[in-house]
């Protein structure tokens, strides 16, 4: 069975365009990297575990927020490695921002076979992007997810609140 991963996929509208927040992940592999390198918040689905309620607490773990909702599911994604992505969407409430100095932490060792064990921030910044620009910054494997986003919630009615 592939390995199952959940995350949320957070908008909001400013005017009428909309914004998708991404995080970056933390350590020393991606220092410097910018396209490409950007994701949901996501994380693994533990054995039995709820797959929104994974999405929720990977979300709170990277970003040191609870996201109440209400969620749309919006699909299932495999990447190039294999794993699957269930993915969620929910609209920010107005304020809303992340909080990555809350995330969680990992340790590996670092610089490579130096016996030295170094603790790193599983996501070391977050940002709201516009559609042009998230395209530009996701993992390629994580793009369908945004273009499927993009055609289901992409557009804001001028009229709307």
């Amino acid at each position: 069975m592939a390995v199952r991963s959940a995350g949320l996929l957070i908008y909001r509208f400013v005017d009428v365009a909309v914004e998708v927040l991404l995080v970056h992940p933390g350590g020393p592999f991606w220092k410097g990297k910018d396209e490409a390198a950007w994701s949901i918040p996501k994380g693994l689905v533990e054995e039995g575990e709820d797959e929104l309620a994974a999405a929720r607490r990977e979300t709170f773990e990277e970003l040191g927020v609870n996201v109440s909702g209400p969620f749309e599911r919006l699909g299932e994604y495999k990447q190039p490695g294999g794993k699957l992505v269930i993915v969620w969407l929910t609209e920010a409430e107005r304020g809303f921002e992340p909080r990555t100095e809350l995330s969680s932490t990992f340790k590996m060792e670092w610089p490579p076979h130096s016996g030295k064990t170094e603790v790193f921030p599983e996501v070391d910044r977050a940002a709201w992007f516009c559609a042009e620009e998230a395209e530009f910054k996701m993992h390629k494997g994580q793009r369908p997810i945004l273009q499927d986003f993009l055609k289901k919630k992409g557009k804001r009615d001028a009229q709307a609140p």
